[in-house]
């Protein structure tokens, strides 16, 4: 114990129900305690560092001083429960249930299709219910930012958006509905019926929102707090000790005794270093109880807000204020609420508080700049006294470090009123427009001399460009005194562009970026201080038209979007689900909470848990594993190393064998070394701490494909392919051309982490294991190899899963292996579940690719050669990239008819944790480089890209250069359709109009094909199978080999054994998928799921109904449950195992001829743009997809999955970055450093057209493969963006190609614009330097 041994109690409510904990260590987070305390495992670990929102719950809270309750969303991975005395929990099961009553938030996301995997979706209920508690009539633009702590993976947001929308006040507008407004333009309101425009989901017959049937506060909490007197309360745990004082004098005595110790209100900077860094603190202080630190007193001069207050709370004071004072005194008001807006999400404003901020001194923070800027002060006090403290240069005196003293706290902050003349504005760039720290922000403040222009006095702070807040001072100095005016600006920028000086080598990297767009910010300063000069009568003259755009934000309110497919045929079976947009099957259980995932499994008796020990080297032998230490940590049960292994210790991919635990040699950081089984997840994670491995590095580190190149450091088979004569064509050609693209890597971030239990029978080495997986049956195969057992011995299920997209394959089946170990050996049940950063750290992630093209081509636009190299960078082992490179390569044409056409791939073997599967196999990257190509010869030949595209696209019954025949049809269909419904020809002059009228801000448009091979190459793959049970009461149950991931496959094959049954679909179940059902099933991939389980289901359904039909002869009036108890008497079999071939799929790589694909899926997309190219940020305004996907079983389920692939792309294209330091450690692991799409990212209006008319007798039903094709797609935005690009370029007078990789960040957007300011920055030079992080592939 770490101090003392009193320990209290607690007592707060959950869900209603009184809770009284007398145990409580200060470690214990409220989402450890709900889901393993209290078994509600509705709420979901997605991070642990409330970066992803899966954790939410509210939390309500009685004040005695306004006699109101509040309600406000919060993290529970990082609200300690012994903050939660007084306090009312709500989770989503406390909300509503299958079982009472559902929600209304929890049917309108369900029933609006907004859950997919579901993961995500009791966080996204939590956050929208504790909105309604208190807003019950939001707006839209209330929805969005009540959301934008959430983070999803699968949907794209917008069906989210859809069903939170329901809630608006003015619900029954049209536009809110998602159609345009039936009043514009004169048009009159359109009545859809059931076979015109159907929609995909009916909101007439949604539960309406009833506030007065919410849970109350618990009175017992509101006598409690107005009779009790409140004492002090420690609690003591094994290695800290919680102290939660009520008295200031007391929170003075205790920082006196203990001045290291951390003064904790919101946790959102302790709690991620005690989680992630491991650090310990004897004593936490936590005076969330002391009232004076919440205390808010406005005077004349301003406002002192108590440092306890959230950050929510902060945001309300200065809110009342502004509308309160008049304009001009609220200058540094707004400027604080700008910033406000955008920090962090919901969840985190909510319990984060202001003296948190100001005192955790970090070097990106949103509101000191502002604090600084502005003139604040701190009130700091101790038992020595107190004193104010300006907020000014001299207050951060280093990283995380204040002019405080150890045993002061800061009890309040001042914000001072502005005077007049005065004016502060604020700025920030960020990897993301929400919720995620800034990359640099910038806060400034001028006083102009009464009636003049004359700067009296300025102000400038940066965030970002330093290890703590910046005071410009050399800058401030030359602008002071000095007219307001174009000419003292010019002279400030090089001054502060010295002051902004950064090594290459600074934490962060991006060092040219920050730099300019610090120069960026100041420009932006200068443009509206111009304007408001002019507006106020002292200019003269306002800003030029074209300049305007420098002062203006970038659009942000979402439009009415459209999903348009077809209904089903008249006279089709109204009993017949097939073709309807049904609800996904789980999406209400996902929605309560219900819904069970891996790790929501109930503890079993004596159960341990396993945490992986890996490499710290990149390349290094290993000297010697010494768990000695790890085995004396209390609660360490065993250490599993390779020597425990009994059967195989490696596994094999593609011929190449991967060591399952490291023996001699590590070859990444985050190589699996060892693992350590423990009671507890903290237990085992201090022994692996424990775990001491010595090393000797080895030399030729590779971590590059330029330095895999240069040492020849390959996975054979290299591949090639072509058609043609390659070189007669570029003799032919009018011009040449060669160029390159480089594309980074993407992480997978599923939401549901790596989980597994693996638990023992408890004879003849039997095995039951529970996994997240899409290969269950290869799962079974590794670890029955493994523990050298027969396959029959070990039993694989998987319930669902929280998101795959590919990366819960090869990596999955080795955790599982190295699990089973740990349960054989120990002969216990072993849980593994990996942490977020953990799992990104050792699962690999997308391929990232270097893409070099030569072109041939003609002046009409006709390229007639072509010759690609890819190289890959495929991390330490094979995994399945050679099968990457091989799709690659098979994908380079798109939809393009070059008739002298070679390409070559290469897996580079290099020093980085392995990569693999990713949806898409390597497509994305194959064609975001022939895509390039398509752009190059646009720029060259001065055309538009989409000329180029449509001149080459195919046009007639083709070969493709692997001799697969095809008719380009639908092809060429979506591509027209997409042009016309985008109304690109409009738009493109439009936007060209835009752009001459606007200097700072730019718009770009593209338009993009696609034509994806579904299928597996490997033809054996291809296959599935069924087992159909049909029970004596006439239900049904359905066994398959799909993994349901949020693809919705278990209700696809619910629709498909519904209709070939003639039952309705509530007769019908699908519990899980599992090997001791269905046998050596194929991995869930590649979209061929539907097709090859659907048949296999239809198979078994039409075996057990042509089984039936003597007795439907004989009793054609019968109900089905009189049918199946006839055909029990009558000794009929009523189970049937169905079987599906799947279409012979091959690739001779030698004859350079095959078919690969069953077939191929279409699609186009336009997409629009608007880039500030100040900053490099944009925004997504529109985006039109067109998708061949033949007869849709499913719409909703199918339009789901091209809007959250095309959101993911997106992603890939434009916003997620790995970034590796130069010893090869990945630094981003996790939400806070790795930014997928937020709800802020998708397209303001986002319209989605299924292909009418379309037929596939390729595959169930005419329907095809949708889950991977449009994720490409998304390149559309980033080639938006780079003809944003080009716009800005040309005013900058430049013309012609330019380098822009992917992903089009705002760094290299910002950069590549080429603006004054970007160019006014000295590139940096790294040649005696180490830069921060590796350049990527």
């Amino acid at each position: 114990m770490a101090e003392g041994t009193r320990c209290d109690y607690l007592t707060f409510f959950v869900n209603g129900k009184k809770v009284i904990e007398r145990i409580v260590d200060p470690e214990t987070t409220l989402l450890s305690y709900l889901r393993g305390k209290l078994r509600l495992t509705g709420t979901k670990y997605g991070c642990g560092g409330g970066g992803c929102g899966a954790c939410t719950v509210m939390v309500s809270r009685y004040q005695t001083q306004t006699k109101r309750i509040t309600h406000f969303p919060a993290n529970a991975c990082l609200l300690p429960v012994c903050q939660l005395q007084g306090a009312a929990v709500t989770t989503v099961e406390g909300i509503g249930s299958t079982k009472t009553r559902l929600h209304p938030v929890q049917e309108r996301i369900a029933k609006a299709h907004g859950s997919q995997c579901g993961f995500c979706t009791p966080g996204m209920v939590m956050s929208m219910y504790a909105l309604l508690r208190n807003q019950p009539q939001p707006t839209l633009d209330d929805i969005t930012e009540a959301l934008a702590g959430n983070l999803c993976r699968c949907t794209g947001y917008r069906p989210i958006v859809d069903g939170c929308k329901t809630f608006c006040e003015n619900s029954n507008c049209c536009q809110l509905n998602g159609k345009e407004c039936c009043l514009m333009n004169g048009a009159k309101p359109v009545e859809n019926g059931e076979n015109d425009f159907p929609e995909l989901f009916n909101k007439a017959d949604l539960l309406p929102l009833d506030p007065t049937q919410e849970l109350i506060f618990p009175p017992e909490l509101i006598m409690m707090a107005e009779t009790q007197v409140p004492t002090t309360q420690t609690f003591c745990g094994e290695r800290m000790t919680w102290v939660s004082p009520v008295s200031l004098d007391e929170v003075l005595d205790l920082k006196s005794a203990h001045p290291q110790a951390p003064i904790l209100m919101g946790n959102t900077n302790v709690g991620p270093d005690i989680k992630f860094k491991g650090v310990v603190h004897p004593v936490i202080i936590s005076p969330t109880r002391v009232p004076e630190l919440f205390e808010v007193t406005r005077t004349p001069q301003g406002v002192s807000i108590g440092a306890g207050s959230s950050l929510a709370a902060v945001r309300a004071e200065l809110e009342s204020l502004v509308k309160e004072l008049p304009e001009e005194h609220a200058e540094l008001y707004r400027a604080l609420l700008l910033q406000l807006g955008s920090l962090a999400g919901p969840q985190i404003r909510s319990v984060a508080t202001l003296g948190g901020n100001v005192v955790s001194a970090y070097p990106n923070s949103d509101l000191n700049p502002v604090l600084a800027a502005g003139n604040c002060r701190v009130l700091a006090v101790s038992k020595g006294g107190r004193r104010e403290i300006p907020i000014n240069r001299d207050f951060f005196v280093g990283f995380g470090k204040t002019a405080l003293k150890p045993d002061e706290i800061v009890l309040s902050v001042f914000i001072p009123v502005s005077k007049k003349g005065e004016f502060v504005r604020a700025f920030r760039q960020a990897p993301r427009k929400e919720n995620a720290l800034a990359t640099v922000n910038a806060a400034m403040r001028v006083v102009f001399s009464e009636g003049s222009s004359m700067v009296h006095e300025i102000s400038i702070f940066h965030g970002g460009v330093g290890p703590s807040t910046v005071y410009a001072s050399k800058t401030c100095k030359q602008i002071t005194g000095k007219p307001w005016s174009e000419e003292t600006l010019n002279a400030a920028y090089p001054v502060l562009l010295e002051e902004m000086c950064l090594p290459p080598s600074a934490p962060g990297g991006k060092v040219d970026f920050r730099r300019a767009v610090s120069l960026s910010f100041l420009f932006k300063f200068f443009l509206q201080m111009q304007q408001k000069l002019h507006i106020m009568g002292v200019a003269q003259q306002g800003l030029p038209e074209n300049m305007r755009s420098g002062t203006e934000p970038l659009p942000s309110q979402l439009q009415p979007s459209y999903q348009e497919f077809q209904g089903v045929p008249v006279g089709q079976d109204s009993r017949d689900p097939v073709g309807r947009p049904l609800m996904h099957r789980s999406a209400l259980s996902q929605a309560t909470g219900e819904a069970m995932y891996c790790d929501d499994l109930p503890k079993t008796e004596g159960e341990l848990f396993l945490v992986i020990v890996t490499s710290t080297k990149a390349h290094a032998k290993i000297l010697n594993i010494d768990t000695t230490e790890a085995l004396k940590v209390p609660g360490v049960v065993d250490v599993i190393t390779a020597k425990d292994i009994p059967g195989k210790k490696f596994r094999t991919f593609t011929g190449i064998t991967e060591e399952l635990l490291a023996v001699n040699e590590v070859t990444c950081v985050g190589q699996m070394i060892c693992a350590v089984a423990g009671d507890t997840k903290s237990y085992a994670k201090r022994g692996a701490a424990a775990v001491k491995i010595t090393y000797e590095e080895l030399p030729e580190r590779v971590f590059t494909v330029e330095e895999a190149i240069q040492k020849q450091s390959f996975f054979q088979p290299q591949r090639e392919i072509w058609r043609g004569d390659v070189s007669e064509g570029f003799r032919k050609a009018e011009h040449i051309h060669e160029g390159e693209i480089r594309l980074g890597g993407q992480e997978h971030f599923y939401m549901e982490t790596q989980s597994m239990l693996v638990v023992p029978v408890g004879e003849e080495k039997e095995l039951n294991v529970y996994l997240s997986t899409q290969h269950p049956a290869y799962a079974q195969e590794s670890i029955a190899e493994t523990l050298d057992i027969p396959s029959n011995r070990v039993s694989c299920h998987v319930k669902r899963i929280g998101g795959a997209f590919g990366g819960k394959v090869t990596k999955t089946c080795i955790l599982a292996s190295i699990t089973a170990v740990a349960a054989l050996k120990t002969e216990r049940a072993v849980r593994l579940v990996l942490e977020r950063g953990e799992d990104m750290l050792i699962t690999g992630a997308r391929h990232p690719v270097l893409g070099r093209y030569k072109v041939g081509y003609m002046n009409d636009g006709q390229i007639i050669a072509a010759d690609i190299m890819y190289y890959t960078n495929a991390g330490n082992t094979a995994d399945e990239s050679l099968l990457v490179i091989e799709k690659i390569l098979l994908h380079l044409d798109n939809a393009y008819s070059i008739p002298n056409l070679r390409g070559r791939s290469t897996a580079c073997k290099t020093n980085l944790p392995s990569n693999t599967a990713f949806r898409g196999f390597g497509v994305p990257q194959s064609m975001l480089v022939t895509e390039n190509m398509m752009n190059d010869v646009a720029l060259r030949l001065g055309r538009a890209a989409e000329e180029i595209r449509d001149i080459n696209m195919y046009k007639e019954v083709s070969l493709t250069h692997y001799k697969q025949m095809f008719d380009p049809l639908n092809l060429r269909r979506c591509w027209q359709e997409c042009m016309e419904k985008s109304s690109y020809q409009s738009r493109r002059k439009d936007i060209d109009q835009f752009n001459q009228l606007n200097r700072w801000k730019k718009r770009g448009i593209s338009v993009i094909p696609i034509k994806y091979g579904v299928g597996f190459a490997e033809g054996f793959l291809n296959q599935a199978a069924a087992l159909v049970h049909i029970y004596k009461d006439g239900s049904v149950l359905v066994s398959h080999g799909g993994a349901e991931m949020g693809q919705g496959i278990h209700t696809k094959m619910q629709q498909v054994a519904s209709r070939e049954l003639q039952i309705p679909s509530n007769l019908i179940h699908i519990s899980e998928t599992s090997t001791n059902t269905v046998p050596n099933t194929c991995p869930s991939a590649a979209s061929f799921g539907t097709d090859a389980n659907g048949m296999a289901v239809k198979d078994a359904c039409e075996i057990l109904y042509n089984r039936l039909e003597p007795i439907r002869k004989k009793n054609p009036k019968g109900s089905w449950q009189a049918w199946i108890s006839e055909a029990f008497l009558l000794k009929i079999s009523l189970s049937a195992t169905g079987y599906y071939r799947g279409p012979d799929c091959d690739m001779d790589w030698e004859k350079q001829e095959g078919a690969p694909y069953a077939y191929f899926t279409y699609g186009a997309c336009c997409s629009e743009v608007e880039v500030d190219c100040l900053t490099g940020d944009y925004r997504t305004i529109r985006t039109d997809i067109v998708v061949d996907i033949g007869r849709s079983i499913n719409p909703s389920v199918d339009i789901g999955q091209i809007e959250g692939a095309f959101v993911q792309g997106l992603g890939l294209y434009t916003m997620e970055e790995l970034k590796f330091s130069p010893s090869g450690v990945l630094y981003t692991r996790g939400p806070g450093q790795y930014k997928i799409p937020a709800i802020c990212d998708m397209p303001l209006k986002f319209n989605v057209y299924l292909l009418a008319g379309t037929q596939n007798p390729s595959a169930i039903y005419s329907s095809k493969g949708i889950g991977e094709p449009t994720l490409f797609l998304g390149s559309s935005v980033f080639f938006a963006i780079k003809d944003a690009v080009v716009a800005a370029r040309r005013d900058a007078g430049m013309t012609g190609l330019f380098e822009f990789h992917s992903p089009a960040t705002p760094e290299r957007t910002c950069m590549a614009c080429a603006t004054h300011f970007a160019r006014m920055v000295p590139e940096s030079t790294a040649s005696s330097v180490q830069p921060w992080a590796i350049e990527s592939p």
